[in-house]
């Protein structure tokens, strides 16, 4: 495992998820501007090592009920419009604080919005491939979410019910799609238990997967510690499916600490580690039709 790990600090295309919990005051459902400060200059210092660098962020519909305020979300939280106009005005205020910070740091941020079909057709896969691309190629950050004021994948369904809609398995197929070398998972959890460690005190973490079996894949468990995120522990063993098969490693590590980042990045026993282990045969879009 020593290998595998050092071996980080050679991984050239790098995509990191962050997920809702990790952005925002538990005590209030306020942004944390103290971690995204601290995410964006992670994420500035990779950028300025020569590696290419794309961020999966959650947060616009959390950002947007925060925003429109209290009662409103008590009222109306359940109407897909709703959620649909939370999307459209929390996007906006995250991708301008991110904007914001990343120019502190002198770096230029773009917002890529997805849908299901821009990942199953051919034809706008591929241009998405170029706009990822070029964007690389000018030293740009994307910032990546789920187009959720016109798809409705992730906010139709209760936060114990996802499917294409959670950003765990959107970050393992833009890693897919671009070609990436490692992908890592910053979430509420150190990593995978043998159990969910919330319930039982007894489960294991396990620091390293080789290869990713039905007994890894039946660890996942639907669950999640945040009211405010979608993906749960199940969400995270798709994207790891999604991310080895397309020969990219995968660190599942806990957000807690930003600066987590780079330690991870300087080989360090953080998380736990996903072996790539690429397979011609893998079929990400059949992969996504069948969620």
């Amino acid at each position: 495992m020593e290998n595998y790990r050092e071996a980080i600090k050679d991984k050239q295309r790098i995509v990191i998820k962050i997920g809702s919990s990790s952005l925002q005051h538990p005590e209030t459902g306020d942004l944390d501007y103290t971690k995204l400060d601290v995410l964006v200059r992670e994420l500035c210092n990779l950028r300025n090592q020569g590696k290419d660098v794309v961020l999966v962020s959650s947060g616009a519909i959390a950002v947007g009920k925060k925003a429109i305020g209290k009662h409103a979300v008590i009222l109306e939280s359940k109407k897909m419009g709703f959620k649909q106009a939370c999307a459209a005005i929390g996007q906006a205020r995250l991708m301008m604080t991110y904007q914001k910070l990343f120019a502190e740091y002198n770096q230029i941020a773009a917002q890529i919005l997805m849908t299901k079909n821009i990942l199953t057709d051919e034809v706008n896969r591929t241009n998405a491939f170029n706009t990822f691309t070029e964007l690389l190629r000018l030293g740009v950050i994307p910032i990546v979410n789920e187009n959720d004021t016109v798809s409705t994948y992730e906010i139709l369904l209760d936060d114990d019910d996802v499917l294409i809609g959670d950003n765990d398995t959107l970050s393992a197929i833009v890693a897919s799609l671009i070609n990436a070398d490692l992908l890592i998972l910053l979430s509420d959890i150190d990593g995978l238990y043998t159990d969910d460690p919330r319930k039982n005190p007894d489960s294991k973490f396990i620091e390293f997967v080789d290869r990713l079996d039905e007994k890894y894949m039946n660890m996942g468990k639907e669950s999640t510690g945040s009211s405010v995120g979608t993906g749960g522990m199940n969400t995270k063993m798709k994207a790891a499916k999604i991310a080895t098969s397309a020969g990219a490693d995968m660190i599942i590590a806990n957000s807690k600490d930003i600066r987590i980042i780079h330690r991870i990045m300087d080989g360090r026993n953080i998380g736990t580690f996903f072996a790539a282990h690429e397979d011609k045969n893998f079929n990400v879009v059949d992969f996504i039709n069948n969620l």
